[in-house]
């Protein structure tokens, strides 16, 4: 099948036969404002109804072949088989398209289920498949492309109107490409008397006229060294294309905790969370992140809006006494806190001594210096934007050492629906760079791996072809399933690049990647009482990091899916929750059993400590994330 769409204004669709089916046909044609001609002796009551109005032309007998003169497109809508045969085979005969709604396969085309919102046309057909289905995916995709998006293409066409009036034809195409990745609730908004200067503006902003931003932006940063380094590069980058920012230092959980491994502070979302706050509270307009420490996938309510050009996104090794890492001796110590990194190295020598070593790379190189290890891992692009190095500084090769995803770029995230991220991905953005890492998150997220798991993935453009590696290591470096793919595909072609990471990601876990990928969670079991239906964010996110998550909405069900064993730990989201399985609670304390508990707010807590279950911990905010971090945090520091 080969989808087109079709002009019908005015043209002159025959429809042969008045039934169901006919009717259904017609009232396809009539929205795309064909002239439609009905040729049967009867008629449905609604579609007799047209022709009494005069919306249809009705020829009330049956078929003869001059009745297809003049058609652009025929349907053969009847019930008997032989006359929408004749109809097929007249039309042939005189190179008229027709439709067979007795036998597909006996016509020239099919008709799609449409969903039309203004000028915006959705289609979605099946091949004959499932119409039932095709029917329904139709009426699922209503429920997304609203009136809002009607408004927001009838907007669109208005300012391309507009752009071909006035804009330059070299910069036409990237003009409208800016409006069209525009929030669609801005465009549905936009007056019709501000096409114009929209137009203008974006058209010499992007020119580089003039500025882009009068305000003065706030970026959120970490506050180390190598954060704020990175975060003047984008604000210097932003401040020449005329958007002037300042700078919010936000201290978050992992530089808190910087003596304690990331696993035992929650592993995911350390150095993230609280920059994604300020964004939510409005305290900064956009924050700045190492992209390997961004999770696979973003909260609903923020965007990766741009990700710069990459730096080197290989790892070094870094020694004062050692040349290579071939030449470290039997037992030597090498500091690296990356499981990645760890499980990597340690496959291709099991004879060292791996160990954690936390802080910023000014805080590791002075370790290292002072004789507290023998070498340490780090990220060659730390290095360079800082500038540092050790006496031997030596990168590993991707295919060895496989990089993080999104090492060695930076991530510039914002407020979804904020239409600053338009202008941050036209100013920073870099298109290889951008598409090799949305590749590489894409692995990423069909792994379901964490930023932490010991999972690489490297992607590049190399003469022309665009070249994924990628990697999947068991945490003691015992087996590395590894594979890679190459293709030419074009450097803004991001579905395609996204398919091959996804393809790649397959090819690993049918490899036997699939065993490899426990979490720091990995063996251990929660319960969790519910008291709702909807799913549970929380379990996925446990799960994510290797837990059993066992959900149940009372104690007999709790008793029947433990089996036997107990928990080690309890989750209470809600209050309701630490009721629906008194009973089981009850029965845990008379076996002497005391798992951990953890509550996710002051309601659930006291609820819990009531029955004689105070929690071990209270997430410090009643949201998921926070819920699981404190949750991930007790159960790694208590050993349970």
């Amino acid at each position: 099948m080969y989808p087109v769409a079709l002009s019908m204004r005015g043209r002159r669709a025959v429809v042969v036969g008045g039934g169901a089916v006919a009717e259904r046909k017609v009232r396809g044609l009539l929205p795309a404002q064909a002239a439609v001609v009905v040729v049967s002796p009867s008629l449905t009551p609604p579609l007799a109804a047209l022709a009494e109005v005069g919306a249809i032309a009705w020829e009330p007998r049956r078929y003869t072949p001059g009745d297809l003169a003049g058609a652009f497109i025929v349907f053969a809508a009847t019930d008997d088989d032989a006359v929408n045969a004749a109809v097929v085979g007249a039309a042939r005969a005189a190179g008229i398209l027709v439709n067979d709604t007795s036998d597909p396969a006996r016509g020239d085309f099919a008709t799609p289920a449409v969903h039309r919102a203004g000028p915006l046309t959705v289609t979605v057909d099946s091949s004959g498949l499932s119409p039932a289905f095709t029917k329904r995916i139709r009426d699922e995709l209503a429920l997304q492309f609203d009136s809002r998006y009607a408004r927001a293409a009838a907007t669109l066409g208005a300012l391309r109107e507009r752009v071909q009036a006035v804009v330059p034809r070299e910069l036409r195409a990237v003009v409208m490409q800016h409006f069209a990745e525009r929030d669609v609730d801005e465009l549905a908004a936009m007056p019709p008397g501000a096409v114009e200067h929209e137009v203008e503006r974006t058209a010499e902003t992007l020119a580089g006229v003039v500025p882009a931003q009068t305000k003065t932006l706030i970026c959120a940063s970490r506050a180390s060294a190598l954060a704020m380094t990175q975060s003047r590069s984008v604000m210097a980058a932003l401040a020449r294309a005329g958007l002037p920012s300042t700078v919010l230092e936000v201290t978050t959980r992992g530089d808190t905790f910087g003596d304690r491994p990331i696993a035992a502070i929650g592993g995911e979302n350390v150095f993230v969370t609280e920059l994604e706050r300020a964004l939510r509270a409005g305290q900064a307009d956009y924050a700045v992140h190492s992209a390997k420490d961004l999770p696979s996938t973003l909260p609903d309510d923020m965007i990766l809006a741009a990700v710069t050009v990459r730096e080197d996104a290989r790892d070094a090794f870094c020694s004062e006494r050692y040349p290579s890492f071939a030449e470290l001796p039997a037992g030597a110590r090498v500091g690296t806190s990356s499981p990645r990194r760890r499980a990597l190295l340690r496959a291709q020598r099991d004879d060292l001594t791996y160990d954690d070593v936390r802080g910023n790379v000014d805080t590791r190189l002075r370790k290292l210096r002072d004789g507290a290890y023998d070498a340490v891992v780090l990220a060659c692009a730390g290095l360079n934007r800082l500038g540092v190095h050790a006496t031997y500084t030596v990168p590993f090769a991707v295919d060895v050492v496989t990089p993080a995803v999104g090492q060695g770029a930076l991530a510039i995230e914002t407020r979804a629906g904020d239409p600053l991220a338009h202008r941050l991905d036209a100013v920073l953005s870099d298109p290889q760079s951008s598409i090799a890492v949305r590749a590489e998150r894409a692995f990423l997220r069909t792994l379901r791996g964490g930023c932490h798991a010991p999972i690489g993935c490297h992607a590049a453009w190399a003469a022309g072809r665009f070249h994924i590696v990628g990697a999947i290591a068991a945490r003691d470096g015992s087996r590395v399933v590894r594979s890679a793919r190459d293709a030419v595909i074009d450097v803004r072609d991001l579905v395609s690049a996204e398919a091959m990471a996804v393809a790649l990601a397959g090819d690993l876990l049918a490899e036997g990647g699939a065993s490899l990928l426990g979490g720091p969670l990995t063996g251990r079991v929660f319960l969790l009482p519910r008291t709702q239906d909807r799913p549970s964010r929380i379990a996925p996110a446990l799960r994510d990091a290797g837990a059993e998550v066992v959900e149940v909405p009372d104690s007999a069900s709790a008793v029947r899916a433990l089996g036997g064993r107990i928990p080690n730990a309890i989750l209470f989201p809600s209050s309701g929750s630490v009721g629906a399985i008194t009973d089981y609670l009850a029965e845990l304390r008379g076996g002497g059993h005391r798992p951990l508990v953890a509550a996710m707010g002051p309601s659930s807590s006291a609820t819990a400590g009531a029955l004689g279950w105070p929690p071990d911990v209270v997430a410090p905010s009643a949201e998921v994330g926070a819920f699981v971090q404190s949750v991930t945090r007790i159960v790694l520091e208590n050993g349970a």
